[in-house]
């Protein structure tokens, strides 16, 4: 399938690792222009080297905090002046603390408000007069929570779930414009943030990792953790022309561990 993704232009948040580092390593692949974000310089560097080194496409980089309104709009700019214009934006962010509602304060749940929710609306807002040039795609990356709450995850639960309540809204409001915006969902895909969850219920159980693992594969049809190429793939295809009438969707990547319908 031809995704028609050669020459257009991604704009990436939290991008240096994890999910968001693998979808711009299959967009670079597609011949897709990059451009990741994150606050450590010399990672973002080595980063797009091996972007360069490994697709057809071009990459740059961006040291962004996305909880800085000021480091959003010079992330657009930025990207806007390297490569002309932004077909595709991409929000993602880092997962905020675990922790029972009781243990949390009001710090924590306004630096995850501005972390997980607030950041996407900037970078919605920033991207949007380039997006309605031509047309182009959104894609928020949540939480298989948006379907079911996952326990001592209070604040992505809150948040992730704002996502979808911000995705569904703006379907209506972009639509004239022929953007398109999605929510892409990963489950228990194997990245540093799973590896650090697990790690935590772990230490709270007085237990080894390697038990916690295999439980959660347990709960997993496939029985595996997803792999962050295999997440990529799916939002390649929600990010392509080859997608062309997928909007407000919330499409979950867990090998069928979340049973809500």
């Amino acid at each position: 399938m031809d995704l028609n993704l050669s020459g257009k232009t991604a704009l990436i948040l939290a991008s240096s690792q994890g999910l968001g580092f693998a979808i711009a390593e299959r967009l670079v692949k597609e011949g897709a222009n990059v451009v990741i974000s994150g606050r450590d310089v010399e990672k973002l560097k080595a980063q797009c080297r091996q972007l360069e080194e490994n697709g057809l496409g071009k990459s740059a980089y961006q040291k962004a905090d996305i909880m800085n309104p000021d480091d959003i709009k010079r992330l657009v700019s930025h990207t806007v002046e390297i490569f002309g214009t932004i077909d595709m934006l991409v929000n993602n962010a880092g997962g905020p603390p675990a922790g029972s509602f009781e243990e949390l304060t009001d710090e924590q749940w306004q630096a995850s408000f501005e972390l997980n929710l607030l950041s996407f609306i900037r970078a919605i807002r920033a991207a949007l007069p380039y997006l309605k040039e031509r047309g182009g795609k959104i894609l928020n990356i949540a939480s298989s929570s948006i379907k079911e709450p996952i326990p001592g995850l209070i604040l992505s639960n809150t948040f992730r779930t704002g996502i979808i309540g911000l995705t569904k809204t703006l379907v209506s409001e972009l639509a004239p414009y022929n953007i398109l915006i999605n929510t892409i969902a990963p489950g228990r895909i194997a990245t540093d943030r799973v590896k650090h969850l697990d790690q935590v219920n772990a230490d709270k159980q007085g237990i080894d990792i390697a038990l916690i693992e295999e439980q959660m594969k347990a709960r997993i049809p496939l029985k595996r953790y997803g792999t962050p190429e295999e997440f990529a793939n799916v939002a390649a295809f929600l990010l392509s022309d080859a997608n062309s009438y997928i909007t407000g969707s919330a499409l979950l990547v867990d090998g069928g561990m979340v049973k809500a319908i």
